[in-house]
């Protein structure tokens, strides 16, 4: 008889530790996936200027010359490379800002996934290694939100 109570408080107290560590995981776990998502992109966007709102020399070569689209087997110069400088340079910063201050998450997540994309087609062989990552995170938080250490999360308890 003993055992069997000792069984049932011990299969109780795991359960319990199961679920404030589930607990703890879903209040960690979205900050540090939108981190993980957003410096590589912010990163990138702060080589973009020099000083903003000038584009770097480096930023205005690589889309000139050197960025070309993969598609259907045909390698293709990007369309009006210095509008596309600039966007890409934009949005390498405010979507990460955005991510990472958990506000307006999925859409910011969501610019990212497509950023992901056109990453994919200019550089198609780092699938491997950084965009199936990336695209990984973004579909996460376009899934499961920012979490609740976002502002998201305190602006819509402020708005029920």
């Amino acid at each position: 008889m003993t055992t069997t109570v000792q069984m049932q408080a011990a299969q109780r107290a795991i359960a319990i530790g199961v679920s404030r560590l589930g607990a703890l995981g879903r209040v960690l776990a979205p900050p540090v996936v939108r981190i993980a998502l957003a410096l590589p992109f912010l990163r990138s966007g702060l080589t973009r200027w020099d000083p903003f709102p000038t584009l770097s020399i480096g930023t205005q070569f690589l889309f000139e010359t050197q960025f070309k689209l993969h598609l259907f087997g045909q390698v293709l110069d990007l369309p009006a490379p210095l509008v596309l400088a600039y966007l890409t340079a934009i949005a390498e910063i405010a979507l990460p800002v955005l991510v990472l201050a958990g506000l307006a998450t999925r859409v910011a997540a969501l610019g990212l996934l497509v950023m992901t994309a056109v990453i994919q087609l200019i550089v198609p062989e780092g699938w491997v290694n950084f965009h199936l990552y990336w695209a990984g995170l973004a579909l996460a938080l376009i899934a499961l939100g920012p979490g609740p250490v976002s502002l998201d999360h305190i602006l819509a308890r402020r708005v029920r």
